[in-house]
């Protein structure tokens, strides 16, 4: 075994001591569903942070971002504004909602959702979007992990990675099992700590021994500009629509995730929320350096077709670091997805137990605290199926076709937290139709994230998520007003 995986190997197995240690802190009863899937409400502004940090920055931001700049060049610089603009968002949203769901003792979107438009069928569909859509991110996350252990080679690499991944979701599913939010809030300390030092090392030693940055664009401009489909280090004007409907439609589905619910709900206070809005930016300062890393691995001639592209970064690390601190870079991207794997597993979780598997009530039983746990180990297996049998042009688009799915939640919560001016029935009607357009134009454009219309002689690109929100908000409008004058009319 080779010294960067015995490195990786032995911080894997550290953080999975500490997972399973998690479940002694405080001495909380784990049987309740509050203490398990939410950390008894309790987080400080620290461990918040952290675990905000752990749950929002992940596999996606060490292997996707920069893998879809290899690809696309400035296109994928997207995701430096979108985590900006969302902070914004949460601070509005989240902070309201935190403070309705305390009064009431929700614990997901859709028991907030049922409470305020008591519909049952409408609860169960914002639940289900939820579990669903969590597939394809915790996919990502496993992607992240696999091409770590193809770089890697050996047992690592066998059988397309499977083995080793399973390992990877079994040691998962373990402390997610017994400690709930609190293995991930814990390993989120240890994560960012070697996400920091592995992203100022890149960025320092990696440029350097490159020639500088001026070398690193130069080069990335030629050879983006050489390919069958060139591209740009600048963003062209047909695609100024694409980058910015992507960087909105995604700020805008972040904190609705399931997984950014069940952290955020686990923080103790409101002026919690409102101070990690102000400081979790610092994190979108890491995403933009990372993403460089894409321009990096051009000047660094790796070349690999586009399907390997997620395997550029741990090659990066492979050939400019020395092996043992290429085993620590490793490992922050194994952790880097464990993390948030296991908090999305958790929020999924909780939208089964809580809202399919039985009615919204404040009171919770142990049975159902019994259901989310069993369900955590469900919903790795499902993603983990994922990543074997759905291929995308890039491995971030398993995220943002997740938010394309999420975003159709968006009327019924986020407009829910400030009016019941759209009917229950419409709302429904509404995410359905969101739903359709979102897998109908994602089976067209090939399971990418973008699709184009062709409108009054032109075409436009933009965001699959956008696109199938204006359907669902249009729906939805359109059938409260036909409901109200129908019942109006039935009234006279």
């Amino acid at each position: 075994m080779s010294n960067a995986s015995i490195v990786l190997v032995s911080l894997v197995l550290a953080v999975t001591a500490m997972g399973f240690l998690a479940a002694r802190w405080g001495g909380a009863n784990l049987e309740s569903l509050e203490q398990w899937a939410l950390g008894g409400r309790g987080f400080g502004t620290v461990v918040s942070w952290f675990l905000l940090g752990g749950d929002l920055y992940t596999a996606y931001t060490f292997i996707a971002v920069p893998a879809l700049v290899y690809g696309v060049g400035a296109l994928g610089f997207f995701a430096v504004p979108y985590a900006t603009i969302a902070y914004p968002v949460a601070l509005v949203v989240l902070v309201r909602f935190w403070g309705v769901a305390r009064e009431r003792g929700y614990v997901t979107t859709a028991d907030f959702v049922r409470d305020r438009f008591g519909n049952r069928a409408l609860e169960v569909a914002i639940a289900l979007t939820g579990v669903v859509a969590a597939m394809p991110y915790i996919a990502l996350q496993l992607v992240g992990m696999k091409a770590v252990f193809a770089q890697l080679g050996g047992g690592f690499a066998a059988h397309d990675g499977l083995p080793a991944l399973t390992i990877g979701f079994v040691l998962l599913a373990g402390y997610t099992y017994t400690s709930g939010l609190r293995a991930p809030a814990l390993i989120a300390f240890v994560k960012d700590a070697l996400i920091y030092v592995t992203v100022i090392a890149a960025v320092i030693v990696i440029p350097a021994k490159l020639g500088g940055w001026e070398h690193v664009f130069a080069a990335s401009q030629s050879v983006l500009q050489s390919r069958p489909k060139p591209s740009s280090i600048y963003l062209a004007p047909s695609q100024y629509f694409t980058y910015a409907s992507m960087a909105f439609g995604s700020a805008l589905s972040l904190f609705i995730y399931p997984h950014s619910i069940t952290s955020v709900l686990s923080a103790k206070s409101q002026a919690v929320l409102r101070r990690n809005a102000a400081l979790l930016p610092i994190y979108s300062l890491l995403l933009g350096l990372l993403a460089l890393l894409g321009y990096c691995a051009i000047a660094a001639g790796i070349d690999v077709p586009q399907s390997a592209a997620s395997s550029i970064v741990p090659l990066l690390f492979a050939r400019f670091f020395p092996e043992w601190f290429a085993g620590v870079a490793d490992a922050a991207v194994v952790i880097g997805a464990l993390v948030p794997a296991a908090i999305m597993c958790i929020g999924a979780a909780n939208l089964f137990a809580s809202n399919v598997f039985r009615t919204f009530s404040a009171e919770r039983s142990p049975v159902e605290t019994r259901v989310a746990k069993l369900l955590t180990l469900g919903m790795c297996a499902a993603a983990l199926a994922v990543i074997f049998f759905v291929r995308v042009p890039y491995v971030i688009d398993f995220q943002l076709l997740g938010g394309a799915l999420m975003l159709q939640i968006f009327p019924a919560f986020v407009l829910g937290l400030w009016t019941r001016a759209l009917h229950p029935k419409a709302l429904l009607a509404g995410w359905g139709c969101g739903l359709v357009a979102s897998c109908t134009m994602a089976f067209a454009s090939g399971f990418g994230s973008n699709y184009t219309l062709h409108v009054f002689g032109t075409s436009l690109t933009g965001f699959i998520a956008l696109y199938a929100l204006v359907v669902n908000l249009l729906v939805s409008m359109t059938v409260t007003v036909v409901l109200r004058t129908v019942s109006d009319g039935a009234k006279h």
